[in-house]
């Protein structure tokens, strides 16, 4: 195993942990008790149980740390420079209806910029981590963005509601972390979405960087209302020709 940070190691054990929840709650899930948070975006007993379980964990190690999180906001401790931001699934609408392509995702932000990152799959067991400087991976084995240049030969992806229809092979599949982290990993060659929250794509921005990619520039300040384009740095420039008006 490449060599991690105490902060990383910490991300790792919390979703591995929280991520038994998830898996157990799938398989069971006609039992789960559902309440409707807002279109298309459900909240769920496994939705908080993972939360409570991973805020646990990373509290347990880094006590003074700040936190946002996507069900219980933000929690300003007394190291306001370093804030863990937490999705417990991203991809809940998947999760509910039984789609297994959902995500733990966990990112540190440290003096404004995402330092650390990770996204676990737990239904097929894949893990993508990153740290600044320090290269992106994906079960212990490096990953680079693809190495494409033609729009044609590329698979992009998105979600929510386009405004106008982009001249690009695209797909949706209804979980921005796995999205950015197959632009990390070379399987998708870029992703484009509005509206999204920070914990959305948190962990995404460093993969995406350390694995050779671009991602536009984010106020890191803002938690609602990102818009984000991602991609490998051989077709960056033809896919923003391409999303002029997005």
């Amino acid at each position: 195993m490449n060599s991690i940070s105490a902060n990383l190691n910490i991300m790792i054990k919390a979703s591995e942990k929280a991520s038994k929840i998830l898996i157990r709650d799938f398989g069971e899930i006609e039992k789960l008790q559902v309440s409707k948070k807002g279109p298309a975006d459900f909240v769920t007993n496994a939705d908080l149980k993972t939360e409570k379980i991973i805020i646990e964990e990373l509290k347990k190690a880094k006590p003074n740390y700040s936190i946002i999180s996507e069900e219980s906001g933000i929690e300003n401790n007394k190291d306001k420079d370093n804030t863990w931001i937490i999705d417990p699934i991203d991809g809940t609408v998947n999760f509910l209806h039984g789609v297994p392509h959902f995500a733990i995702s966990i990112a540190l932000k440290s003096n404004n910029e995402i330092v650390s990152g990770l996204i676990f799959d737990p239904i097929k067991n894949e893990m993508f981590y990153a740290e600044k400087n320090n290269g992106a991976f994906f079960n212990n084995q490096r990953i680079r963005v693809s190495k494409k240049n033609q729009i044609d030969d590329c698979l992009f992806v998105t979600g929510g509601k386009l405004k106008d229809e982009p001249s690009l092979p695209y797909r949706k599949s209804g979980c921005a972390a796995l999205d950015m982290a197959y632009v990390a990993s070379g399987r998708y060659d870029g992703y484009f979405q509005q509206n999204l929250n920070l914990w959305d794509i948190a962990a995404g921005i460093v993969l995406v960087k350390e694995a050779g990619g671009i991602v536009n520039k984010i106020d890191l300040s803002i938690n609602k209302n990102i818009k984000i384009i991602a991609s490998s740095t051989d077709i960056n420039q033809k896919l923003l020709k391409k999303l002029d008006n997005f």
